[in-house]
């Protein structure tokens, strides 16, 4: 892709914030933030946001509920922070609020220097959610450390926000214009809809390993050369996307039936005109995925089935 017009991970990831981690101790100084008018909040309701008119509203501290608080750092001189809240105590129909994957397309066409601060916010929101007792004694968790630590009230165990790898890959075969990339389906998507391969790295296993082991467990090609590609935070709910190319060694598929419905190898030709005539939808603008089918196919694409 050219420099006007970067990958769809890197535009969502080009704005990181001053995380302030040295802050996150001191309770005299957060205080004080809350007290200023300029301080911007993100209210969060479990591990769920409000936009307005699509848009993701951040308020002023006097206008933020009580909850979790949650540093998330600092943006061109202002000090962001997150209010975590029960879902029971939002303002609002519970429809009103929708998980961060709803607002991701419109953070991408309309706010992108806003992703990495709602990915960090709900990141942190979706941990604090799940994470109810400890997991050594089973006592009861208070929030330390703004937001970004729990420690147990009866052992005092402390414990920390957790993110789990997960491979994304496009695996191609062939060379030049007869190279094709693997895509699959996944059994739950709508017919039609299309992505590259993906899952989540085991414990004592290489990424690159991961890789070869998904593709072959999901649609039974082996993959010899595999190199990285890029990253992309993912807290849907806890990942971190980790993008990468391989080289197909075989090129009979044959899928799981469980996890993917049907797989199937896309020349550049046949790709383009699925998704000119809508016969293929595929998700973009968002996710590495996107970025992985683009930098492959290696031109801007448009129709009614990129989208």
């Amino acid at each position: 892709m050219t420099a006007e017009r970067p990958l769809p991970h890197v535009a969502l990831s080009a704005h990181a914030h001053n995380r302030m981690g040295l802050r996150r101790t001191d309770e005299a100084w957060l205080a004080a933030r809350m007290e200023e008018e300029s301080t911007r909040v993100l209210v969060v309701a479990g591990n769920r946001l409000r936009p307005r008119d699509g848009v993701v509203e951040w308020v002023s501290p006097e206008d933020a509920p009580d909850g979790t608080l949650v540093l998330l750092g600092e943006v061109a001189g202002l000090v962001h922070l997150a209010v975590v809240v029960d879902p029971r105590d939002a303002d609002g129909a519970p429809e009103e609020w929708v998980p961060l994957r709803s607002v991701l397309p419109v953070l991408a066409d309309q706010a992108p220097d806003q992703a990495p601060l709602l990915m960090h916010a709900v990141g942190l929101a979706e941990w604090h959610h799940a994470t109810r007792f400890c997991a050594r004694c089973g006592g009861s968790l208070v929030s330390r450390a703004a937001g970004h630590e729990l420690r147990c009230t009866q052992c005092a165990r402390a414990q920390f926000p957790r993110t789990d790898p997960a491979v994304i890959m496009a695996i191609t075969h062939g060379e030049g214009e007869e190279e094709a990339l693997l895509l699959g389906r996944n059994a739950a998507w709508p017919a039609g809809r299309w992505s590259t391969l993906a899952g989540f790295c085991e414990p004592g296993e290489t990424l690159e390993d991961a890789v070869r082991r998904e593709v072959a467990e999901e649609v039974g090609v082996r993959v010899g050369e595999v190199r990285y590609f890029g990253s992309q935070p993912w807290p849907l709910p806890a990942s971190l996307m980790l993008g990468f190319t391989g080289r197909a060694l075989t090129t009979d598929i044959d899928v799981d039936g469980a996890e993917i419905a049907e797989a199937r190898w896309w020349s550049r030709e046949a790709f383009e005109t699925a998704v000119r005539t809508g016969e293929m939808f595929v998700p973009r603008g968002v996710s590495i995925s996107s970025s992985l089918i683009e930098d492959w196919f290696g031109r801007p694409l448009e129709g009614p089935g990129w989208g």
